[in-house]
């Protein structure tokens, strides 16, 4: 008879395997973006917000499937990073609401699930766009009601209908948008989400690693992180690692399966992970003879390791008893010193990639700056704690990367602090709206002045491309330089002084007055320079600076206001 429900540790495996499974295919999503540039980073973002809720769960052995949802959720909030992670987050946290108070799931609480789901990701986006990720997950939870409505009871067929459903929009997506059909790529968020599901789906029926053309049968991918100092209450006292290898005759996946089953049975914090040859086991339990005994029947041991948790606890307790009094006196020293020093009316945190322009932002008086941008978003937990750790009554955020903000956004309302996310779309645009912050002003007056002039900023990036596409009648190459502005790409060629000159002249515009050339840690300062001498001799009305940004990958940012 097939499984017709799905607890907390099932749920785990499941969310385990689609986070493998979308590693295996990372560089792939990442090679569809729609622009041919070397930072598409689609896939690479949704992996490192399910790292984050695998890291949340991979020690956690609980038999309810909303607590695990909830965990899983927790997770991938804290690390969402990009557009992508962050609906991908708030997916798993609808999901997590819709099964809400369930210890297992069926297939009418799992099609409610992925309702809640789509519902949650649509009110993240300020303005839902079609033919994207948001369209992938409302599809397949409309479709999935819908089965629900006639096989109420079938959840193998509901996991099989989540993904033709799947299959059958991301097909479509390139119809509702065109720059995908001309690019000829399906929504990378799109396809990032069905590999998630087509991972959950293995790991419900069961399949071997082969069958899902990745390894989603473990959780070798991540890196176990076993923190004694975090467990409240040690309910079981030795921590046993080791090694099996050069399998017995006859053994199995199955077996080895069972023998991961057997270890939840005397313990928890059960890990087994590792291909056929080389399994790495790790699990607290009161009775480490018993799981050596279970693992003898699979192969040979090898890197034995038990620890005792409750003799370091005990050792743990007596140095921090040694050292509580001088941390206590610490504490009631930093917290009179806040109170003699009040919160400062304003504070900023920017989002800068490149050691030029966090210099720029420093020397501008920005708290914080967070490290990320155009080749790594930041997560949430990180614009979060940067935004924390100033004693300020008004935080403005400069996300500086239009695949930032939605980060920000949620980081804002996660916080306690009153959080104003700018939408400045580039460093250029950062730079533009901290010059304009007025401190005698009120924080409306500072909004609206900040946005203002960040919007007044127009920008080109010059870059090359990574494929062959045609984009908007434009043949490129693969290694062809390109100039883009305003969301296109302007200019095509093999030479980067020439796409920097006729990208110039695309970006400055009448009533400009000052041009900025940012260049990036490929470029060579005298190129620079002599790149500014010239555009000088062109707009000879024009102040033209040269500055390095220090960003990778682009060689010139290009800003005219």
């Amino acid at each position: 008879m097939s499984q017709q429900a799905i607890d907390g540790l099932l749920l785990k495996e499941m969310i385990i395997a689609g986070a493998n499974l979308l590693e295996q295919n990372r560089e792939a999503i990442d090679a569809l973006n729609v622009f041919p540039v070397p930072d598409g980073d689609t896939g690479t973002n949704m992996s490192l917000t399910m790292k984050s809720t695998v890291k949340e769960i991979a020690a956690q052995d609980v038999h309810s499937a909303s607590r695990m949802a909830d965990l899983a959720a927790r997770g991938a909030l804290k690390g969402a990073r990009g557009n992508s992670g962050v609906i991908l987050s708030q997916i798993l946290r609808g999901f997590a609401r819709g099964i809400e108070g369930c210890e297992t799931v069926d297939a009418q609480q799992f099609a409610k699930a992925l309702r809640s789901g789509a519902d949650t990701a649509y009110k993240a986006v300020m303005k839902p766009k079609e033919g994207t990720i948001l369209t992938v997950i409302r599809v397949i939870s409309e479709d999935s009601a819908r089965y629900v409505g006639k096989h109420p009871d079938n959840l193998p067929g509901l996991l099989d209908k989540v993904i033709r459903s799947g299959e059958a929009i991301l097909a479509k997506t390139p119809d509702m948008l065109p720059a995908l059909k001309q690019a000829g790529v399906v929504d990378s968020g799109g396809q990032g989400l069905l590999t998630v599901f087509k991972g959950w789906r293995a790991a419900f029926n069961g399949e071997k690693i082969e069958e899902t053309n990745a390894n989603v049968g473990s959780a070798a991918t991540f890196e176990f992180e076993d923190d004694h100092e975090s467990l409240e209450e040690i309910k079981f006292k030795y921590c046993t690692e080791f090694i099996i290898q050069e399998m017995n005759p006859g053994v199995t996946e199955d077996d080895v399966n069972r023998f991961r089953t057997r270890l939840t049975r005397i313990g928890d914090c059960v890990v087994v992970v590792g291909d056929f040859s080389l399994v790495k086991v790790h699990v607290h339990t009161n009775d480490p003879g018993k799981a050596l005994q279970y693992a003898c029947e699979l192969g040979e041991l090898v890197n034995l390791k038990i620890d005792n948790m409750a003799e370091e606890k005990r050792e743990r307790l007596a140095k921090a008893e040694a050292a509580q009094k001088a941390a206590e006196q610490k504490r009631l020293e930093e917290e009179a010193a806040k109170q003699e020093e009040p919160m400062k009316p304003y504070g900023m945190v920017a989002v800068s990639l490149g050691e030029g322009f966090s210099g720029i932002f420093s020397d501008l008086g920005v708290d914080h700056i967070v490290e990320g941008g155009q080749t790594m978003n930041p997560s949430i937990e990180d614009i979060l704690g940067a935004v924390e750790g100033i004693h300020a009554e008004n935080v403005f955020v400069l996300p500086n990367n239009s695949n930032v903000i939605l980060a920000a956004s949620q980081a804002a309302e996660l916080s306690e602090r009153n959080v104003i996310v700018l939408p400045t779309k580039n460093v250029a645009m950062g730079i533009g709206a901290v010059i304009a912050f007025n401190p005698d002003a009120d924080v409306e007056e500072n909004r609206e002045a900040m946005t203002a002039a960040a919007e007044q900023v127009k920008t080109g990036q010059i870059t090359f491309a990574v494929r062959d596409t045609v984009f908007e009648d434009k043949e490129i190459k693969e290694g062809d330089i390109i100039g883009i502005h305003n969301g296109r790409i302007e200019v095509v060629g093999h030479d980067i002084h020439d796409i920097a000159i006729e990208l110039t002249k695309t970006v400055v515009e009448d009533g400009d007055a000052l041009i900025t050339i940012y260049y990036g840690e490929d470029t060579k300062e005298e190129d620079a320079q002599a790149l500014g001498a010239e555009i000088a001799e062109i707009f000879s009305d024009l102040d033209v600076e040269v500055q390095y940004g220090g960003q990778p990958l682009y060689y010139y940012l290009i800003s005219a206001e």
